[in-house]
């Protein structure tokens, strides 16, 4: 697998985690069948495809493995068996942990095509932190799923007859259910098995609407593209097509004047240019909290963030309260609308994001339309075709922890100068070029260097050639290590990885070299009138 320069995953085989995934078994598993010669690596962490198929298709089910990869190898679940325990568990338990052991019954592979990760209740009693609640409301979880959401509606104050749900697995629909019957004593008719995107659709038409919708929606559940383009038009998503963005659009299709909506969202909602379109959207509403829970789901590295809209018209003085772990503080919603592609980056506070603000309102050109882009080679096996010494037949190649600000590092790895039976490499005159600017791929921090050896790289590197630019490439390469433009990626961005796309938004002051032709920090805050602060942040001259 390669992450390319616009952040879009390219396969060349198949990850540890995938292969896990596919096969319906844990890490642990693929790598003892690694060990045992069932599956084949192609390169570090990655493994063939064709080994992983003929495994499967010829092995799988056949020999004789352990009883735990037999019994996981089974295509998705048997619901009757689920059927059959989740009766167990209701009988066996109650309240919340019902439902957790009813997920934890599920198989990874089963979970992730589904999006079944259950909220705990701790972050789906802070989502209705302030919101007021009376019996007379309407409450709707469209994937309400063992009913966390639907039962502290109940206790807030919501009627037990007026909480409605949806959900697509039907034995999560049965535990809701059963948790409502078991704790407020009411059999509701509400909480029914559906797919609420064509749920939505009926509601909408017969102006069946809901004064609060809180959920935590499927995150990047298997959707063809055909079908997420049809809701995608439906519910005015534009080019946001994840799973995410159209619950959210569906759900404010069916939200009462008003009426409130909290959602419990992945990190790339705030900031990849993907969810682009609905940001805009949720810009039209009042927006009254953004919430960062952290890594609160246990297999899943992404965090998990909140946002809570009111549906009211936006107005640019509205502040929005930014809930971080260890602190809360307040921004305009005009902080945000000035942000490039309308990234909510509520983890930076007011004052940082009028510093962002006036590096953007300085004239300034970018990389958009000016530069060349590739990625570093991809060899898809660098056991075979890499050495850490020098050797006849092969040349230097460097990895994106050789580049640093200072310099690049010497060479420890060495690269067979036949690139032919290589699965990816860039026109060789992109390597070749007269000056180019290679920088880390993996990195919170940008980290450039300014080549003119023509130097190759490894996929953990890319370049960049710049078009067009009006100043040099060594001036851009200073600009880009500069600790004020570092500043402003980490507190735009968040990421720890160096997209293009992202690049491609970085504020580049060319007027400053009209009259500078050398490059200092110093220089350059006074030229933006911007003042470093002693705690490492900075902040506008008076």
């Amino acid at each position: 697998m390669q992450i390319n320069i616009f952040g879009e995953v390219e396969t060349f085989g198949v990850t540890i985690e995938q292969a896990a995934k596919t096969a319906n078994v844990s890490t642990a598993t693929i790598r003892n069948w690694i060990k045992t010669g069932y599956l084949i690596q192609s390169s570090k962490g990655v493994i063939s495809q064709e080994s992983l198929e003929k495994f499967i298709s010829e092995i799988a089910g056949k020999e004789k493995l352990n009883s735990r990869a037999n019994k996981l190898l089974k295509d998705e679940h048997d619901h009757k068996e689920v059927s059959d325990k989740v009766s167990e568990l209701i009988k066996k338990f109650k309240g919340e942990r019902i439902g957790i052991e009813y997920e934890s019954s599920l198989s990874d592979s089963h979970r992730n095509k589904v999006g079944v990760y259950y909220t705990p209740s701790w972050i789906v009693k802070d989502l209705f932190k302030n919101i007021k609640v009376t019996p007379n409301l309407r409450f709707l979880d469209p994937c309400c799923g063992s009913g966390n959401f639907l039962i502290e509606a109940i206790k807030q104050g919501v009627a037990p007859e007026n909480v409605y749900g949806f959900d697509i697995d039907e034995n999560a629909v049965l535990i809701a259910k059963q948790r409502i019957k078991d704790e407020f004593s009411y059999e509701t008719e509400n909480v029914k098995v559906g797919d609420f995107l064509q749920e939505a659709i009926k509601m909408s038409r017969e102006n069946n609407s809901f004064d609060l919708i809180f959920t935590n929606p499927p995150w990047g559940k298997k959707i063809e593209k055909t079908t997420k383009e049809k809701y995608s038009t439906l519910y005015e998503c534009g080019n946001s097509l994840d799973t995410t963005s159209l619950f959210l659009g569906a759900s404010l299709s069916i939200l009462k004047p008003n009426g409130f909506l909290g959602f419990l969202i992945q990190e790339a909602f705030f900031n990849i240019t993907t969810f682009e379109d609905i940001r805009r959207k949720v810009l039209s509403k009042r927006i009254l909290r953004f919430v960062d829970y952290g890594k609160a789901f246990k297999g899943l590295v992404t965090r998990a963030q909140a946002i809570v809209i009111e549906n009211q018209s936006s107005n640019s003085l509205d502040l929005i309260e930014c809930c971080l772990q260890d602190k809360t503080f307040n921004r305009t919603l005009e902080s945000f609308t000035e942000n490039p592609k309308s990234i909510f980056n509520f983890w930076t506070n007011e004052a940082e994001a009028q510093v962002i603000n006036r590096l953007y309102a300085i004239p300034h050109i970018t990389l958009k339309d000016r530069a060349n882009w590739a990625l570093g080679i991809v060899t898809g096996n660098n056991d075979r075709y890499c050495i850490d010494t020098p050797k006849e037949g092969y040349i230097p190649i460097y990895k994106g922890s050789d580049i640093t600000k200072s310099g690049l590092k010497e060479p420890s790895t060495f690269i067979l100068d036949d690139f032919s039976n290589f699965q990816q490499v860039a026109p060789l005159e992109m390597y070749l070029s007269k000056e180019k600017l290679i920088y880390k791929f993996i990195s919170t921090d940008l980290c450039f260097f300014y080549d003119t050896q023509q130097r190759y790289i490894l996929n953990s590197a890319n370049l960049l050639i710049p078009i067009n630019l009006e100043i040099t490439s060594e001036q851009l390469t200073l600009l880009l290590n500069s600790e004020i433009i570092n500043w402003l990626f980490k507190k735009l961005f968040s990421t720890h990885k160096v997209l293009r796309g992202d690049l491609e938004l970085i504020p580049i002051h060319i007027d400053y070299f009209s009259s500078k032709q050398e490059f200092t920090e110093t220089d350059y805050l006074n030229y933006l009138q911007i003042i470093k602060t002693n705690d490492g942040t900075y902040r506008i001259k008076n």
